[in-house]
């Protein structure tokens, strides 16, 4: 007999992790986390930010460089990236007197995974 194991083609990490919804119901620890997640991006401001500092060139952006685009306070921004932190969505990294931020991709994946159709199927079909 042999020791090999078997691989799954076309499935990675982030997809194994999490089924989405239409094929398995979530769990209660489950649905409060990702709740959390869809709750920080459901405004339009922390929205944007998430765009600005996965966008930025390096794929991470200092605080200095996302108050520019905003028609808010500096406190207002830092308040919208803490509750992007807090939601698991991006990490920052003090560095001298600035914060840099940076989008956690393990997070989207759960949140792309969460919403994905089943192969195969269409909004036509869905109906």
């Amino acid at each position: 007999m042999s020791n090999s194991q078997l691989v799954v083609l076309g499935q990675d990490e982030a997809a194994a992790c999490c089924s989405p919804m239409v094929r398995e119901p979530l769990g209660e620890e489950s649905a409060i986390e990702l709740a959390r997640m869809f709750k920080a991006l459901s405004d339009p401001v922390r929205l944007r930010l998430l765009s600005l500092i996965a966008s930025h060139e390096g794929g991470e952006a200092c605080v200095c460089d996302l108050t520019g685009p905003f028609d808010v306070s500096q406190p207002t921004i830092s308040h919208h990236l803490k509750v992007l932190r807090e939601a698991g969505l991006v990490g920052s990294e003090r560095r001298g007197t600035w914060v840099y931020y940076w989008v956690l991709p393990a997070a989207l994946a759960k949140l792309s995974s969460l919403l994905q159709a089943p192969a195969g199927t269409t909004g036509e079909e869905a109906r």
